[in-house]
């Protein structure tokens, strides 16, 4: 049998940080206080009368508001609920209403759910969460699906606060994390609800672009991936839109830095990435003036390249890696060809893949390599069509030429503005892991290296 709800929030209480609250069972003439967490009062503390309770709650919520969520004793299920209340007299004439109707009511803090940090659900050994939501967003798409360590390392590293939850075992802990203190014992996570289950340990859904990817860029979360995995990330500072900068991954030899955008999802090329430092205000607002497209900007530690340049998962499930000597820009941007790699250099990039795939599934990395070992230093998650001489499967009406010394924005321009059931043949040479390939599947139009580009 389940326990009441404002019971729950109790026995929860006791053991974790809860949002500050005032339970009231129902009386038709006056509601009865039942259990109280509300900052500066001893745990279940009795206030003289509702009203007392209700402005105690209401001084005491950072946003001034409260809530009035209302139950049935045999349902823990919600019935009447009213967010966001800041009139003492409305809120008292709601639950005497409510408590005449035979129902329970929780009065508790409201608490902003957009403040840049994420709430969610623990069962089973699976955290999934989201940002600017309740947790609830469990029941929506698009939310982050990790192992519950991974993501209690992933959170921990973003916010610089651990995650003060209970060992919720096989059952189901909702939970939120936030960038300030919240809640009666004034820490940074709130426990909402523990529900027990005998359920069968959980496989996370570990995927990207997701809705938390894109509050702090799609390179940013790939690489914390990465991180949390022990894959070797050069030491990165992330400034984010919305999040206060944050900072992981290791050292490199190299006083040197790299400035890269990081847009909410991958789009290869298209935004500014170079070796130096770049204000990156002025980046955002020169390429993303909207606050649109780019989450982030990244400085990263440079790493002293030996070689350089990416791995994929190709059509037949195997991995492609290709490369240069020195820094991999201008082979991404496909202003040089691959070049014969050293059989030591393939092995160890081709190690970091399979070692990354067990984990993951198909991947797809960019790597340097500074003569004793690989650094990843961008991550993303899947399989591409591409094969040999086809870069993106599939048949087309008519197919239009396209010369690589044209550049990735002609490109991208020309994706734009073809019309349907037109392919595309790439003249001269580019790497099926390249930026120009990654452009085209990302677009899904069929594309063919020419039989001269091919030969």
């Amino acid at each position: 049998m389940s326990l009441r709800k404002d019971v729950s929030l109790d026995e929860l209480a006791r053991v974790g940080n809860v949002a500050q609250f005032v339970s009231f069972s129902p009386d038709p003439i006056q509601p009865r206080q039942e259990f109280s967490r509300v900052v500066g009062f001893d745990a279940n503390h009795k206030f003289s009368s509702l009203s007392d309770a209700l402005r105690s709650l209401l001084e005491r919520s950072p946003e001034g508001t409260i809530n009035l969520r209302s139950f049935t004793p045999d349902s823990p299920r919600s019935r009447d609920f009213h967010y966001g209340l800041a009139d003492l007299g409305q809120i008292e004439g709601l639950v005497r209403s409510m408590s005449a109707d035979g129902l329970f009511v929780i009065a508790n803090e409201t608490v902003d759910v957009s403040d840049g940090g994420v709430s969610g659900v623990i069962q089973g050994g699976v955290a999934e969460f989201a940002p600017d939501d309740t947790p609830r967003c469990v029941e929506k798409g698009g939310t982050a699906s990790l192992p519950l360590d991974w993501a209690l390392a992933l959170v921990e590293t973003v916010y610089g606060i651990p995650v003060e939850t209970v060992d919720a075992g096989r059952g189901r802990l909702e939970f939120s994390i936030h960038p300030k203190p919240r809640g009666w014992r004034q820490s940074h996570t709130l426990m909402w609800e523990y529900e027990g289950s005998d359920s069968a340990p959980a496989m996370a859904a570990v995927k990207w672009p997701n809705r938390f990817s894109r509050l702090i860029g799609d390179k940013t979360f790939g690489l914390l991936i990465a991180d949390v995995m022990g894959l070797p990330v050069p030491r990165t500072t992330c400034i984010s839109r919305r999040i206060a900068p944050f900072t992981f991954g290791e050292a490199t030899s190299s006083k040197e830095i790299w400035t890269r955008t990081c847009p909410r999802e991958q789009e290869p090329g298209r935004y500014t990435t170079v070796k130096g430092w770049l204000d990156p205000f002025c980046l955002l607002n020169g390429e993303d003036p909207t606050g649109e497209a780019i989450s982030a900007v990244l400085s990263q530690a440079a790493v002293p390249a030996s070689f350089a340049g990416a791995a994929i998962t190709d059509a037949r499930g195997e991995v492609v890696v290709e490369g240069i000597a020195g820094e991999g820009d201008r082979f991404m941007l496909g202003q040089k060809v691959p070049e014969r790699l050293p059989r030591n250099i393939v092995d160890d990039v081709e190690s970091f893949y399979h070692r990354t795939k067990e984990r993951l599934g198909p991947v797809r990395f960019e790597w340097v390599h500074d003569g004793e070992r690989v650094w990843i230093v961008q991550l993303h998650k899947g399989a591409t069509d591409s094969a040999a001489s086809t870069l993106v499967p599939g048949e087309a009406e008519r197919w239009e030429t396209f010369d690589v010394s044209s550049g990735l924005e002609e490109l991208r321009n020309l994706l734009h503005r073809l019309p349907l059931g037109v392919g595309v043949r790439i003249r001269g040479e580019v790497g099926l892991t390249s930026h120009f390939a990654d452009l085209l599947r990302k677009h899904q139009r069929p594309a063919r290296l020419s039989e001269s580009s091919a030969a």
